[in-house]
């Protein structure tokens, strides 16, 4: 057994080099950066292709527009005034919480006073500030009272929020909830839904866990993973969310049960503000082309913890580094598994469409596994495995491709285009270092050519060698042997070296009867040119010998080594023109196929045992 697994080893060694080489350069490629922006471009896409998910009926917005202000004010901002009339109507509504996504650490006039009321005598009212670069203060008398969270959406380097935090530290270094975050609960705090600790190491709201982000999660490499964060998972695209205008509530166009135990945002959605981000379902290029309001980021992010805890909606989540490499691995490992088998599984003649396909099949499968995860909250990687994949292919085959050409260049001269091509189809059967091996050797010689080459001119003994040997090599080709050697009028012909058959010993006696029937032609184009006519006598013996390349880097050649080899070329010298002697050993090996027409026992010269 352990030699069965020795030899498996041995024939996939190209594959166990290859594969993890080719992952680990992926893994490396992965940890430098390259791949962030089109694995971000991947997930982006599978958010869009994902099937819409029904409205949170739990959040409707309040959107304002450059309609409202000029229907209402007829001005280009808000004044408090305004605001406080808004934040009264919906009071009266019974919201469970109203989220202000408008920044208001100034007095906008007229009507502050009437808007510190509001804030005064309502505690269900959430107020927002921005902690990170030049920042925005939080309203005073709402930060007081304890209702004021930070502006918790991140942007990435390409400029889309794909993350959202849960709680952050201010500059003095004091725990803050998001304001995402600090809406949702104060929704689930009538259900009996207690906020976690803010500085526990890992946030618990009811029976759902949110794991923290970490700096090199999904695509992210060595992102700031500083704040608590979480991976965003979109409801939907814009408008996603049930929106009315100011003007809708301001003039009490909606149903009296609107609002009632429902959060509220209210947040600019006219062009005039600004207030625009990029989510997975804006393009973002060129940016200004499509655009989402904050506001409603926001309420994805609300809804998504909401639907977490009451739902049990999956969250976004990922896999550790190491399984990550383990996956990446594996789809290295596919690639050049799939090159294997094409290339050498019943040979080139036989390749199908489905093999040749096969790469590309197995491309879509992986893209449709981490599609069929993402819509199971599992964020997987699909860049660094789908370049592991046609990287190992690529150098799977270009590994092929050299091994080719060295076989071709060793054996191309002098094997058949057949044993050539299941070389290239079996090169584990090949060991050019050496190796013993048992095959049947098959050496010929014409009689008497010494004598005729001598009296005739050079140029016809090379056109009476070329005929001759022109018709043996058809007739080798045509049983499958291996011309090792011409020498002169000499041919020394392997069966078994580089490649091994069982029927060796009965292709070479069958080749044997076809190189001297093939010796008819031969001399009736020797008649014909006024030539003498010429015969051949031929020697096979099987048994063991050393084959291999033999040379050095300059030059080699596939050759062979052995007493067998010297016991062939004896057998050949007993043998008259027109004879075939084959020693006991072959005959051991095709048995009662044949008919002998004689046997004698000799012992040739320099060869210790009778033949």
């Amino acid at each position: 057994m352990w030699t069965k697994v020795r030899q498996i080893l041995w024939q996939w060694r190209s594959l166990w080099v290859i594969t993890p080489s080719v992952a680990g350069l992926i893994i490396l490629l992965r940890f430098s950066g390259f791949l962030q922006f089109p694995e971000w471009t991947v997930f982006d896409q599978y958010v869009r292709l994902r099937p819409l998910e029904p409205p949170d009926d739990r959040i409707a917005i309040v959107g304002i527009d450059e309609e409202d202000l000029h229907e209402l004010i007829g001005q280009d901002y808000i004044p408090d005034s305004l605001l406080a009339k808004l934040l009264v109507k919906l009071q009266a509504r019974k919201p469970r919480a109203i989220g202000l996504d408008i920044y208001r650490d100034l007095p906008v006039e007229p009507g502050h006073t009437e808007l510190v009321k509001v804030f005064q005598n309502s505690s269900n009212i959430i107020g927002i500030q921005q902690i990170t670069g030049a920042g925005v203060p939080p309203n005073p008398v709402l930060k007081a009272k304890g209702q004021v969270g930070v502006n918790g959406l991140l942007i990435d380097a390409d400029a889309k929020v794909r993350r959202g935090f849960l709680s952050i530290s201010d500059r003095q270094g004091n725990k803050i909830w998001s304001f995402g975050m600090l809406v949702a609960l104060r929704y689930l705090q009538p259900q009996g839904i207690n906020p976690p600790q803010i500085d526990a190491p890992i946030y618990r709201l009811g029976k759902t866990l949110f794991p923290a982000f970490r700096e090199n999660d999904g695509s992210y490499v060595r992102a700031d993973a500083s704040r608590y964060q979480i991976l965003l998972n979109y409801r939907g695209p814009r408008q996603s969310f049930h929106s009315v205008s100011m003007r809708d509530v301001l003039q009490d166009r909606l149903p009296p049960d609107w609002g009632r135990d429902r959060i509220i945002l209210i947040g600019n959605v006219g062009e005039i503000f600004e207030d625009f981000v990029f989510s997975p379902f804006n393009s973002g290029f060129p940016l200004g082309i499509e655009r989402t309001p904050r506001v409603e980021i926001h309420a994805n992010q609300i809804s998504q913890i909401l639907s977490s805890v009451i739902d049990r909606r999956p969250l976004i989540k990922t896999w550790s580094k190491p399984v990550e490499w383990l996956w990446i691995l594996l789809w290295s490992g596919v690639g050049a598994t799939l090159i294997w088998e094409l290339r050498y599984t019943g040979g080139l003649s036989k390749v199908s469409f489905h093999k040749v396909i096969a790469p590309f099949l197995a491309a879509i499968a992986l893209i449709g596994i981490s599609y069929l995860a993402f819509l199971g909250g599992w964020w997987i990687p699909v860049v660094p495995p789908l370049l592991a994949l046609a990287g190992s292919a690529i150098a799977f085959t270009a590994h092929l491709a050299r091994t080719a050409g060295s076989i071709r260049k060793t054996f191309g001269r002098y094997l058949t285009n057949e044993v050539v091509a299941n070389l290239l189809e079996n090169p584990d059967g090949l060991k050019l270092g050496g190796e013993r091996r048992k095959i049947t050797i098959l050496t010929s010689d014409l009689r008497g050519f010494t004598a005729i080459s001598e009296r005739l001119p050079a140029e016809e003994v090379i056109k009476i060698i070329n005929l001759y040997l022109g018709y043996m090599a058809d007739a080798i080709a045509q049983y499958q042997g291996t011309i090792d050697e011409f020498m002169g009028d000499g041919i020394l012909v392997l069966f078994g070296a580089p490649t091994a058959r069982e029927d060796d010993a009965i292709r070479a006696i069958a080749c044997a009867v076809a190189m001297q029937l093939a010796m008819e032609p031969v001399n009736e184009t020797m008649q014909q040119l006024g030539l003498p006519l010429l015969e051949m006598g031929i020697g096979i013996n099987s048994g063991e010998v050393v084959v291999g390349n033999i040379g050095s880097e300059k030059r080699s050649k596939y050759g062979i080594v052995g007493g067998q080899v010297n016991l062939t070329y004896r057998i050949e010298s007993y043998s008259l023109g027109g004879q075939i002697l084959i020693s006991e050993s072959t005959f051991k090996e095709v048995g009662s196929l044949l008919r002998i027409d004689e046997q004698k026992t000799v012992q040739p010269k320099g060869v210790h045992q009778k033949c």
